[in-house]
C-alpha cells in the first residue's frame, strides 16, 4: 500500500460517517444573494438626505422674475445696512475674496452654483465675493435673465446684507459685488480681540 493510499484512508477516516460528497451541481457557490432591507439609520440618512436636497432646491425659487433692463444696475441693501457700504460695493471699495463664474451656465445651473457657492462663502467667514454673469444688449437676452434672477435669489439670502453691480474696471454689468454678513464665528472673534486690546 502506497504513501498516498494510507494518507487518504486516514484522511477518510478522521472526517467520520457524517461527511459526504456533493451532489451534482452543488458544487457552485450561488451568487445570487437576496437584498437586505435596509436598516432604520440607512433609511433616515436618506430621507435626510432627500430632505436635504428638496430643501436646497426649494431655497430658491425659480418662478417668473420681471426682467431687469439690460443697461440698468442692480443693487440692494438690506434694513439696518448703511448706504456708505452700498456705496463702497458700487465702486470696487471691497476685494473679492471669492469669485463664481456663471457664463454660459443655464439657469438652473445657476441657482445650484450660487447656493453652493455662497453658503461655502459664508462658512469660511468670506465678507465679499464677486458674481460673473456676463451682460446683455437686450432685455431678454440669456446673460440679463441670470441677472434678473440673480438679482431676486441674492435678496433670498439671510447672509447677503448688500449687492450692487460692479464698477466697468472690475466687470460693470456683467459682474455683481455681494457684501455678507459676518458669522457667529467671526463675531465672536472679533469680540475677543477687542477684549485683548482693552486688556
Amino acid at each position: 500500500m502506497s504513501h498516498a493510499t494510507n494518507e487518504h484512508q486516514a484522511f477518510r477516516q478522521a472526517l467520520g460517517s457524517d461527511v459526504r460528497p456533493l451532489t451534482k451541481g452543488g458544487d457552485k457557490a450561488r451568487v445570487e444573494r437576496r437584498r437586505a432591507a435596509p436598516s432604520e439609520a440607512q433609511l433616515a440618512r436618506r430621507e435626510s438626505a432627500q430632505q436635504g436636497r428638496a430643501d436646497e432646491r426649494d431655497f430658491l425659487s425659480d418662478e417668473f422674475v420681471d426682467l431687469v433692463g439690460a443697461h440698468d444696475p442692480i443693487e440692494y441693501r438690506r434694513d439696518g445696512i448703511q448706504i456708505g457700504v452700498l456705496e463702497r460695493l458700487r465702486h470696487g471699495g471691497y476685494a473679492a475674496e471669492a469669485r463664481l463664474h456663471l457664463m454660459r451656465m443655464p439657469v438652473l445651473e445657476c441657482r445650484r452654483a450660487l447656493f453652493g457657492f455662497l453658503k461655502d462663502a459664508y462658512a469660511h467667514d468670506l465678507r465679499s465675493v464677486l458674481i460673473v454673469h456676463g451682460r446683455s444688449s437686450e432685455d431678454n437676452g440669456r446673460a440679463n435673465v441670470v441677472r434678473s434672477y440673480l438679482h431676486h435669489w441674492l435678496q433670498q439670502f439671510e447672509e447677503v446684507q448688500a449687492f450692487a453691480s460692479a464698477p466697468p474696471q472690475l466687470g460693470g454689468l456683467g459682474a455683481t459685488f455681494v457684501m455678507l454678513r459676518k458669522s457667529e464665528r467671526a463675531r465672536a472673534n472679533n469680540r475677543e480681540r477687542q477684549q485683548k486690546r482693552r486688556g
